[in-house]
């Protein structure tokens, strides 16, 4: 069912739910799913609701009209999104294929309500997977001794498949500073451990020298800084002092999947509000 997705942050205070509420019921808006969360320490309060399109009187553009003096009163960052329009992701790979195939198949199976305008990666290994799926590929290799030409010609592929959202599947370049400003909180990352442990490249063999007992994943938000984006979900594995590196590498693989489709699922469902460099997720 078509829903809008009315996603706000503001500062906390008196009366924020009612006055919301009280706007809907006004416009016979029915409400499908509310969440609400409020930070005590940054005091700052965050909402999620999603309202059937067809119970409103108007469309996206009329809400935006009509809701804009509560948001102005109370100070709101906010937006209104329509779950029918869907968001065009773009995927980034390099030679390793397991993120990127998971992705693909769950797009294939409709469980990412999505457009994949665009495969674009730095290695041309994984061209024949994505082009079975009907999905254009665009090889973009990066010259180690000046890499600004190849990101340049990545931005330009981005901005011109008017894409919403950028996914770097195992993208194994670091995203340039000026990338990362221009699609802030647009550019998905899957790191392959717990983070903030384990910085960096080959953190499970720096696992492995530390003989954790859990391996993780963290799907976050690309920054200006490596690895330190808000981070929107995690997941983990439990190992041994039986398990080699190999082992290692081979059992993140699988958690590496899963937090980075539940990540960028909560992000399609506009479950995803950043605050500072935190989140909150209203799963």
């Amino acid at each position: 069912m078509r829903t809008f997705r009315l996603i706000i942050a503001c500062p906390d205070r008196v009366g924020i739910v009612a006055k919301v509420s009280n706007f809907l019921a006004t416009y016979n808006g029915w409400i499908q799913q509310a969440s609400h969360h409020s930070d005590v320490e940054s005091g700052w309060f965050f909402m999620r609701h999603e309202i059937r399109a067809n119970s409103l009187p108007f469309d996206l553009e009329g809400f935006k009209q009509a809701f804009s003096p509560i948001a102005k009163e109370f100070s709101m960052t906010w937006q209104v999104t329509d779950s029918a329009v869907k968001k065009r992701v773009v995927l980034m790979a390099s030679r390793d294929s397991h993120c990127l195939a998971d992705l693909l198949h769950r797009w294939t199976r409709k469980e990412l309500d999505c457009d994949i305008p665009c495969v674009i990666a730095n290695h041309d290994d994984l061209r024949s997977m994505v082009e079975w799926h009907g999905i254009p590929f665009f090889h973009v290799p990066v010259d180690p001794k000046n890499k600004q030409p190849a990101f340049e010609e990545v931005s330009r592929l981005i901005d011109e498949h008017a894409a919403d959202c950028i996914v770097l599947a195992r993208y194994m370049q670091i995203f340039p500073p000026a990338l990362c400003e221009k699609y802030a909180g647009r550019v998905i990352n899957i790191h392959h451990s717990f983070l903030p442990s384990f910085i960096g490249a080959k953190p499970y063999h720096q696992a492995a020298k530390r003989g954790v007992k859990l391996i993780g994943a963290t799907c976050h938000y690309v920054t200006e800084d490596l690895d330190a984006g808000p981070i929107i979900e995690q997941e983990v594995a439990r190992v041994s002092h039986r398990d080699t590196i190999d082992d290692l590498v081979r059992q993140g693989r699988d958690v590496e999947k899963l937090a980075l489709a539940r990540g960028l699922r909560y992000h399609l469902e506009d479950r995803v509000l950043i605050h500072d460099n935190k989140t909150v997720v209203f799963d």
